[in-house]
């Protein structure tokens, strides 16, 4: 690249200590040339830029395209144009390209997994970099058929033969930019690629089309403009790469159980690419293994967990999950109205046991019964317990689990959504870390319905030694079971004082006192007096947590009546 500038920059960037970490050289028209640097811009001349060095420049290069870009034939350089009113150019940058190999192993894993990946990043971060060289591994070491819409030539270099950093990768070139997403279409339609690597999409037709190819089982790589995934939620033209936003008007029951207002946001459709990147440096990148579950995570206003992957100098990569509680996330309050605090379901006469007043006959329990003081009393004496139980209570021991592992246990899930595993292990404080590292965990919670199929799955854990417990359901209270059978936290004889907040949805006020009047009757009326109890009507997604709290004390309960006045009756064991 050098080559083509003026002889006196030439010299002086050549002769400069930083030269070999060169971003690009800045030529306008009557200004002194800039040479930028990672660690800053500086002048390399003082003599200003003349209409016969950028002729000298032009000359040498490449023709120019759409989106005013060219390059040098055989390598990865840039050269941008800056026209006037007329189309003259009057300022060029000249940006340097590099193969950098070694980046693909931060992320070679998901690269392997086959799912549509989406790189966001600032510009100058290494998207493009980054593209080319999995473009490489995926065609020379997976083996797959590759296919790369190079649009500005940036990815493949200028010219008609393709530079070798692609390896066997394929390379279509694009006549005009606009006409992008026509030949992405192609592609798929005449050359069956298994992947096909894009940069840089940037409108509503490109998205449509990127939509379109991966609904055909093609992995589709690319990048997108924006430096963040929140930056693609608010940009209505690439929207659709996440999977679209949308305003959704809810009922009045829906919306009193999530506790929102009546019109919120949510996720119109599958996103189109799986996992998200965020390039926040060049050797710090943010990983969104889920896009669907990040989306749905910030639209509840809910922050999601973010895995952030480093590489040092020696070419280490190392993981870590981060998560940044916001006011929206934490665990649902847990105060209820005198009226629930006092009240209980008792039974009216010549009804076996069920109201017949249709009112509620307040109790004043006495200060010293366990109900007065349960939610402070339910994680300093219940749980803390049953968890010295386990640790042995002995601070000079480490904390070792029923197997002799280190706490917190390190739990890899499958098939159970990971915010229902967050909200339990949150509400209940369990010594419970969650990973998505197979290698790391200790064992693996699945859902029963879903590991049957997963042979490859078992045959891991079992290389791994690496124990499998599954879960009928993947309801709040079958993993607060599950979770505390593997911490050795269940007691056989007799159901622990249950977390109401892991019954709850949303942990609105309306649930904890329809839960708690449930809890309340069968505490002191269904298991002591042998009595069945009719409570008040609730709305159905209401009744349906009462239903898994009177399951998770092993009785039984129906609904009856009709709507609005539909109630549930618990019956004694």
């Amino acid at each position: 690249m050098l080559n083509i500038v003026p002889e006196e920059i030439r010299r002086n960037v050549e002769l400069h200590p930083q030269r070999n970490s060169l971003i690009e050289i800045v030529l306008d028209l009557g200004r002194c040339p800039e040479a930028r640097f990672p660690l800053g811009a500086e002048y390399i001349s003082q003599t200003a830029v003349s209409w016969e060095d950028l002729d000298h420049c032009i000359s040498q290069i490449g023709e120019f395209s759409g989106d005013n870009r060219a390059g040098i034939e055989r390598t990865l350089h840039r050269i941008s144009a800056i026209r006037n009113r007329t189309g003259k150019v009057i300022g060029l940058t000249c940006r340097v390209g590099r193969a950098v190999f070694g980046k693909v192993g931060m992320i070679r894993d998901l690269v392997e997994t086959g799912q549509s990946i989406l790189m966001l990043g600032r510009p100058g971060v290494g998207k493009t970099t980054a593209l080319r060289e999995i473009a490489r591994v995926l065609a020379d070491e997976l083996s797959k058929r590759v296919v790369i819409i190079d649009t500005s030539n940036e990815i493949a270099g200028d010219g008609d033969i393709p530079h070798p950093a692609i390896g066997r990768a394929r390379r279509m070139q694009v006549a005009r930019p606009e006409l992008q997403h026509q030949v992405m279409i192609e592609a798929v339609e005449n050359h069956m690629p298994e992947v096909i690597v894009i940069d840089e999409i940037g409108t509503e037709l490109e998205a449509i089309a990127a939509r379109t190819i991966a609904e055909r089982g093609v992995q589709l790589i690319g990048t997108a403009h924006g430096n963040r995934i929140e930056n693609l939620m608010k940009n209505p033209t690439l929207a659709d790469l996440i999977g679209g936003i949308q305003a959704v008007t809810l009922g009045d029951d829906e919306a009193r159980r999530r506790g929102s207002q009546k019109t919120v946001l949510e996720r119109k459709a599958p996103p189109t690419f799986e996992i998200a990147i965020e390039m926040l440096e060049r050797d710090r990148w943010v990983v969104h293994e889920s896009v669907a579950s990040t989306i749905d995570s910030l639209l509840r206003g809910m922050q999601p967990t973010l895995q952030v992957r480093t590489m040092d100098e020696a070419g280490e990569v190392s993981t870590v999950e981060e998560r940044y509680n916001s006011p929206s996330a934490a665990p649902p309050t847990r105060t209820l109205s005198p009226q629930v605090m006092k009240s209980v379901e008792v039974s009216a006469p010549g009804l076996t046991g069920l109201r017949g007043s249709g009112k509620m006959i307040p109790i004043q329990p006495e200060k010293s019964t366990p109900e007065n003081k349960y939610f402070e009393q339910l994680l300093d004496a219940s749980f803390t317990t049953g968890l010295r139980g386990i640790v042995g209570g002995n601070a000079e021991h480490p904390a070792v689990g029923p197997n002799g592992e280190d706490l917190p246990l390190h739990i890899y899930p499958y098939g159970i959504a990971r915010h229902q595993l967050d909200q339990v292990i949150r509400s209940l404080q369990l010594p419970v870390a969650l990973t998505k590292d197979i290698d790391s965990a200790d064992v693996v919670l699945a859902l029963r319905s879903h590991i049957r199929n997963q042979s490859k799955l078992r045959h891991m854990a079992k290389t791994r030694q690496v124990p499998i417990h599954t879960v009928k359901s993947g309801s709040a209270p079958q993993v607060a079971r599950a979770l505390r059978r593997l911490l050795n936290m269940e007691d056989p004889n007799a159901p622990e004082v249950p977390d109401l907040a892991i019954f709850a949805r949303s942990g609105s006020e309306d649930e904890i006192e329809a839960l708690e009047e449930a809890r309340l009757a069968v505490e002191q009326i269904v298991i002591p007096k042998g009595q069945p109890v009719e409570l008040l009507p609730r709305s159905p997604q209401v009744r349906k947590m009462q239903h898994e709290l009177v399951e998770h004390y092993r009785l039984k309960s129906n609904s009856f009546g009709e709507e609005p006045n539909r109630r549930l009756r618990i019956y004694p064991a």
